[in-house]
C-alpha cells in the first residue's frame, strides 16, 4: 500500500510522534490507522520501559499562570541530560503538563500516589451502589475495577486524557517524548494554586 505524506501528517497530528515514526507505523500496519496508533503506543511504552532504570536528574521546572493570575501551576519534569532538557520537545511537554494541571486540577500524580484509605473508601462506595442496584456479587470485582479506572482518570494526572488531544493520556504523551528523545523522562511533582482557595491543614 502507498503511504502518502497526508496519511503520515494525520497520524502525527493525532499522536504527536515524529514523522519517521509515523511513517514506520503506517508501513508496519499496512495503512491501517488504528493499528498504526497502537503500534506507536507500544513503541512509546517499550522505550519508556527500557529507559525507566536510567537516572533522570536533569530537567526543568515549568510554570503556567491562567485567568489573569487567578490560577498558577509549577511542575518539575526530569530527564537524563541537559541537552534534552533544552529541546523544544521537552520544554513544550513541561508547558503542556502545567497547562493540563491548571485546567483539570488533578489530586494525585499517579494511581500509586492514591492513599490506601482513600482507595478503600471509594471501593466501599461502589460496593454500596452495586448492592443497592442488586447486581450479582460475582460481577462486583470487574465492575469495581472499571469504576476505579474511571476514578483514576479524574484524579490522577498521568491517567487523565490530554486536553489538547483526548485520544491519548498524559502518560501516553510522556511516553511518546521518551520514544522521540531516547531518554527517561519522569514527572516528579506539581503544585497548583488557585486564588482565594481554602488552605488545607
Amino acid at each position: 500500500m502507498n503511504i502518502t505524506s497526508a496519511m503520515v501528517k494525520e497520524l502525527r497530528d493525532k499522536t504527536g510522534m515524529g514523522m519517521m515514526d509515523c511513517k514506520e507505523a503506517l508501513i508496519a500496519s499496512n495503512g491501517d490507522f488504528e493499528k498504526a496508533v497502537e503500534y506507536l503506543r507500544k513503541k512509546g511504552m517499550s522505550a519508556a520501559t527500557k529507559r525507566s532504570s536510567k537516572a533522570a536528574k536533569d530537567g526543568t521546572i515549568a510554570s503556567y499562570v491562567h485567568m489573569g493570575g487567578k490560577i498558577g501551576v509549577l511542575v518539575e519534569l526530569n530527564c537524563e541530560t541537559d541537552f534534552v532538557a533544552k529541546t523544544d520537545d521537552f520544554q513544550n511537554l513541561a508547558k503542556d503538563i502545567a497547562m493540563q494541571i491548571a485546567a483539570t486540577n488533578p489530586t494525585y500524580l499517579s494511581p500509586a500516589e492514591v492513599p490506601v484509605d482513600v482507595l478503600e473508601r471509594e471501593k466501599e462506595i461502589y460496593r454500596s451502589q452495586l448492592q443497592a442496584e442488586k447486581k450479582p456479587e460475582k460481577v462486583w470485582d470487574k465492575i469495581i475495577e472499571g469504576k476505579l479506572a474511571k476514578y483514576y482518570e479524574e484524579v490522577c494526572l498521568t491517567k487523565q486524557k490530554f486536553i489538547k488531544n483526548p485520544e491519548i493520556t498524559v502518560e501516553d504523551l510522556i511516553n511518546n517524548i521518551i520514544a522521540k528523545t531516547g531518554e527517561n523522562i519522569v514527572l516528579r511533582r506539581f503544585v497548583r494554586f488557585q486564588l482565594g482557595e481554602e488552605l488545607k491543614d
